[in-house]
């Protein structure tokens, strides 16, 4: 069995994340270039901006120091706070934006790990910043690059919650030739995050792949995986200690979740 999910568990053999339904579904191909071109010449004029409501009941959410930050940082950050009785939140025109007006897109976990704001952003040309491996790294292993560097910004959450970590220092310090190849990055995996209108025609079929396309590819390799594992002999094991989850062979090879971290350069 194969279970394609918003968001997957570590611990789970079988459940696989496909990203989250988002504002953007083209009916053609030509659409997708139009708005690829597009988010290439939009001027940015903040450098990170956060959308988001706290999360005071969650005692290990970074979310409040994150917003103090992006408060402390007005000239560079852009804060859209979604309080009780606010609509801006809810409006996709309001939340795009924000997202279009910056460089980078604050992504800390909410109520669980992933957003589908990671995938608002990513179609509005802007780099995540994740500050959880299991927000994007270890999730949508399909759909990502393994090379988080080439698309997206980690910073450790604990240094947000302990004082350790300045975002706005963080991001400034990135050359800008690095960040301009990593928003190119960022908008060629535009269609591979987003769902074609399923009533549209696409036209010059097999130009770009889907979520769906991609999602579907992932299964069928999987499973034509397995099925040759067994005509060769080797025994599939479904029932396993939680350390040989595909999550921690994200990386191509077999690490705790402190060895990814000290893989992509956090100590």
């Amino acid at each position: 069995m194969t279970m394609l999910l918003i968001e997957s568990s570590p611990w789970n053999y079988h459940g696989f994340a496909v990203p989250y339904p988002t504002y953007f579904h083209p009916s053609t191909n030509a659409e997708i270039l139009q708005w690829q071109n597009r988010m290439r010449r939009i001027k940015r004029r903040y450098l990170f901006s956060f959308v988001g409501a706290p999360r005071p009941n969650l005692g290990d959410s970074i979310r409040s120091e994150i917003m103090d930050q992006c408060k402390a940082s007005r000239r560079k950050c852009k804060l859209l706070e979604c309080v009780s009785g606010s609509q801006k939140c809810y409006k996709p025109d309001q939340i795009m934006k924000f997202f279009l007006s910056s460089t980078f897109c604050l992504q800390p976990p909410g109520d669980s790990y992933t957003r589908r704001s990671t995938f608002d952003s990513i179609l509005a040309g802007c780099i995540p910043v994740f500050f959880h491996p299991g927000s994007a790294y270890a999730q949508y292993i399909w759909h990502l690059p393994k090379d988080i560097g080439k698309y997206s910004v980690f910073i450790p959450g604990k240094n947000v919650k302990e004082g350790k970590a300045s975002i706005e220092r963080v991001l400034s310090r990135i050359p800008r030739g690095k960040v301009v190849a990593m928003r190119e990055e960022v908008i060629r995996l535009i269609p591979r995050l987003m769902y074609f209108n399923p009533s549209g025609k696409r036209g010059d079929a097999g130009r770009f792949e889907d979520a769906f396309d991609v999602a579907v590819e992932g299964v069928l390799e999987r499973v034509e995986g397995l099925r040759k594992r067994i005509e060769e002999g080797n025994e599939e094991v479904f029932d396993f200690p939680e350390r040989f989850s595909w999550k921690y062979n994200v990386l191509g090879m077999l690490r705790s979740m402190n060895g990814i971290l000290t893989s992509i350069g956090v100590e």
